[in-house]
C-alpha cells in the first residue's frame, strides 16, 4: 500500500486501505457508517471511497472510544446540529473527570501496597485510610461503586 499524507487534501482511500491504516477490520467502518458515524462518497462502481475528513472522523471515533464513549455518544459529539449535544458532552465530561479521580486513589493506593512492609496489607492501618471511604458507604453522589462496576462509569452502556 502507497503511503498517503493525511495533510494532502486530495487523498482518498477505499475501505480496505482506510481500515488498514487505522488496524481496523473493513466490516467497523460499514457498520460506523450505518450508524451514520461516517458518510464515504461513492465512485461510479458503487465503491466507498474515503476522504481526509473521513479520516479524521475515524481517528475521532477510535479517541472517543478509548475514552469511554459509546457510538450512540460519538455520534452526537459528529453531529454539531445535535439537539443534547451538549448535554451529552458535559455528562461525559463528569464521567471522565470521575474517573481519573478515581484512577488517580487506585494509583496511590498500589503505590501504598507497594511499599507497605505489612504482610497483610489490608490489615495496615495506612493502607486502609486508601478505602475508608468505601467501606462508610461515602463513596460519592452518583451510583455505589458495585454498580459502576457492573454497569460502567458512565452508565451509558458501552
Amino acid at each position: 500500500m502507497k503511503s498517503i499524507s493525511v495533510s494532502e487534501d486530495q487523498s482518498v482511500w477505499s475501505v480496505g486501505d482506510l481500515a488498514a491504516r487505522f488496524g481496523l477490520e473493513t466490516h467497523v467502518l460499514r457498520h460506523w457508517e450505518s450508524m451514520g458515524l461516517l458518510s464515504p462518497a461513492r465512485d461510479g462502481g458503487g465503491r466507498r471511497r474515503y476522504g481526509t475528513d473521513d479520516a479524521f472522523r475515524v481517528a475521532t471515533i477510535l479517541r472517543s472510544k478509548a475514552a469511554g464513549m459509546s457510538l450512540e455518544q460519538i455520534r452526537v459529539l459528529l453531529d454539531g446540529g445535535a439537539y443534547d449535544r451538549h448535554v451529552i458532552l458535559e455528562a461525559h465530561i463528569a464521567d471522565l473527570e470521575q474517573r481519573m479521580a478515581d484512577m488517580e486513589l487506585s494509583r496511590d493506593m498500589a503505590r501504598h501496597a507497594l511499599e507497605c512492609r505489612a504482610h497483610d496489607i489490608t490489615a495496615c492501618p495506612n493502607f486502609r485510610s486508601h478505602v475508608q471511604d468505601i467501606v462508610d458507604g461515602k463513596i460519592g453522589q452518583g451510583p455505589s461503586l458495585v454498580e459502576s462496576l457492573r454497569i460502567g462509569s458512565s452508565g451509558f452502556g458501552r
